[in-house]
């Protein structure tokens, strides 16, 4: 085990379409992050809970960690908590954001349980478009490494597209990877194939970036 540095501290914030939480994409994955040197803490944020609570919730656990003494806070999320970390990120709550397989767009078809779980059963148009990260992004976004498969049958690879043209429109320094199979909810990914590589070159971005040991 790679001591951590405590100035920089990584929020997990597992998936479960803003109904649940994942646990394989909690605890293992912050245990995942120590072991490159970087301090993390999980959220288990509200869930069943309606657009601001949940980012709410994720602003206040940020602001303890700052007050502990972190110096930079980074946001890690698997599917909706890819949402919920991608909402932080580009409101500014951030200095680095990793999104794993994340619901992106509201304004899309796919995946409406997330966006009826967060924004209830018949959302407007703007309240869609304001809870859409591609067009949160803004050039103060920070880093972000953001990874999908191609087959993921439950949230569809174009909300990575989504993200990834949005992010090169604003110059904002970022890593795609497109892996070409694997079902939504890997987490960690272990045995998984192509996909399992997520790990090791996060794990280089976050270095190449200045986090960790």
């Amino acid at each position: 085990m790679t001591d951590t540095n405590a100035r920089d501290h990584i929020v997990v914030l597992p998936g479960g379409g803003y109904a649940r939480h994942a646990d394989h994409e909690a605890e293992p994955v912050a245990d995942w992050l120590r072991t490159l040197g970087v301090a993390a803490s999980v959220l288990r944020y509200p869930v069943a809970t309606r657009h601001p609570g949940p980012l709410d919730a994720v602003r206040t656990h940020i602001a303890q960690v700052r007050s502990s003494g972190a110096q930079r806070v980074g946001v890690l999320g698997f599917s909706a908590g890819g949402h919920l970390a991608g909402h932080a990120a580009a409101t500014g709550l951030a200095e680095l954001a990793v999104l794993c397989y994340p619901v992106v767009s509201m304004l899309t078809p796919t995946h409406a349980g997330s966006r009826e779980n967060l924004l209830g059963p018949r959302p407007g148009r703007r309240a869609r478009r304001a809870t859409s990260i591609e067009h949160l992004v803004t050039p103060a976004m920070p880093p972000t490494f953001v990874w999908h498969t191609a087959d993921d049958a439950l949230v569809p690879v174009e909300h990575a597209y989504l993200l990834g043209a949005a992010l090169a429109r604003h110059g904002v320094p970022h890593t795609l990877h497109v892996y070409p199979s694997g079902v939504h909810g890997l987490g960690l990914a272990s045995g998984s194939g192509d996909a399992e590589r997520w790990t090791s070159e996060c794990a280089a971005f976050l270095a190449d970036h200045g986090w960790g040991a």
